[in-house]
């Protein structure tokens, strides 16, 4: 397919827009029937009539792509464009060890991918794997990363009791290190502790990522009474982001609207999807999760900038977060669906919302691919 001609899709903005893609190149934006012409000849046109929306292509900043690991593993493909999600950032699957296997079934793949690299080289072959620090290599870790500057972003650092065990801080300050050594920001799972979430965040700096920042459990960014922390406030003075990894057991509504509350607000929102939360819930895909949000009374602008130009931004790449004439097609459609729709969060907790996301298709390149997973 050459030639794509998208006519009266609706921006986030609710403005109305052509689009016309050649030879997988944005070739025209223009306001909604300035120009039918212009998608004469093409190969694939379609008239929304203002009822699907158009981002740029959708980014979900933690997921785990790699099939060989269990439990959290999964198919590029499945997670990424299929659910309408056009570039994948898997969040420390692969260490050192693996990353090469990783990297090259993003290559084969139809979805975008960049990776995390875990600090530790063994990555997820086993669930506790900083809990011995001979498996955490900075040396073959910067290496590996110097190799791949155009597939890996950052370092993964999963600092929770089951993951660090008796290493305690040690991982973070070794990964802190090779952060700095690298100029490569880290990303950092939190969870239950030790360690105390309040000696691993003094640890971030600018530009650092802290995921499952929502979650319900102890040792979380928000004390007893929902407020947040000093160190929560620091961080985010600092320039430390927040992003929602969602996961199988780390998005509370509760905690979300207690940040609701307390006017801090995520700087991306991502899945931490897996095969396990894909097909049993509770995360299901990016757009189930972009439907609490909305159901949270989030902005559908400020819901699609934290899954386009946010992260974008983040990764370096802003033209990945735009919809501009000249830049290779990268697109999401989308629709909002009036329907009551049950949505659980990480504790068991179910909400009813009555609108909801739903994927129609990704453009990239010179392909249109319509989804097959709903929310």
């Amino acid at each position: 397919m050459q030639k794509l001609a998208l006519h009266n899709l609706r921006l986030p903005d609710e403005a109305l827009v052509d689009i016309i893609v050649n030879n997988g190149i944005i070739a025209d934006v223009s306001p909604a029937g300035t120009d039918r012409g212009s998608g004469s000849e093409a190969d694939y046109t379609a008239d929304y009539e203002g009822r699907c929306y158009v981002s740029s292509g959708w980014i979900d900043l933690h997921v785990h792509a790699f099939p060989e690991f269990e439990p959290y593993g999964d198919e590029i493909d499945e997670i990424g464009v299929k659910q309408g999600v056009a570039v994948i950032v898997d969040a420390g699957s692969c260490g050192a060890d693996r990353i090469d296997e990783l990297i090259s079934a993003g290559e084969r793949a139809a979805t975008r991918l960049f990776a995390f690299l875990n600090i530790s080289r063994i990555g997820l072959a086993r669930i506790d794997e900083l809990s011995q620090l001979e498996w955490i290599d900075a040396a073959l870790a910067a290496s590996v990363a110097a190799n791949h500057p155009d597939s890996i972003v950052g370092f993964k650092a999963r600092i929770s009791r089951s993951v660090v065990g008796t290493s305690g801080l040690e991982p973070l300050r070794m990964a802190r290190k090779l952060s700095d050594e690298t100029k490569l920001p880290l990303m950092v799972h939190i969870g239950s502790g030790p360690p105390d979430i309040r000696e691993i965040v003094p640890l971030l700096s600018d530009g650092d990522v802290i995921t499952h920042c929502f979650h319900g459990k102890k040792n979380g960014l928000f004390d007893e009474k929902g407020q947040p922390l000093t160190a929560l406030k620091e961080a985010l003075h600092r320039g430390v982001k927040l992003d929602i990894g969602h996961g199988t057991a780390s998005f509370s509504f509760r905690i979300a609207e207690a940040a609701q509350r307390a006017g801090i607000r995520p700087h991306t929102i991502s899945t931490d999807i897996y095969r396990g939360n894909r097909t049993k819930g509770p995360v299901y895909s990016l757009a189930n999760v972009l439907s609490k949000f909305l159901y949270l009374g989030y902005s559908l602008e400020e819901i699609i900038a934290s899954v386009t130009h946010r992260p974008a931004s983040w990764l370096g790449r802003p033209e990945l977060g735009r919809i501009r004439v000249g830049d290779p097609a990268n697109l999401t459609l989308f629709s909002i669906e009036d329907r009551r729709t049950a949505l659980m969060d990480s504790e068991g907790e179910e909400r009813i919302a009555n609108r909801i996301i739903e994927p129609r298709g990704v453009v990239t390149g010179d392909k249109f691919i319509k989804c097959e997973i709903r929310t």
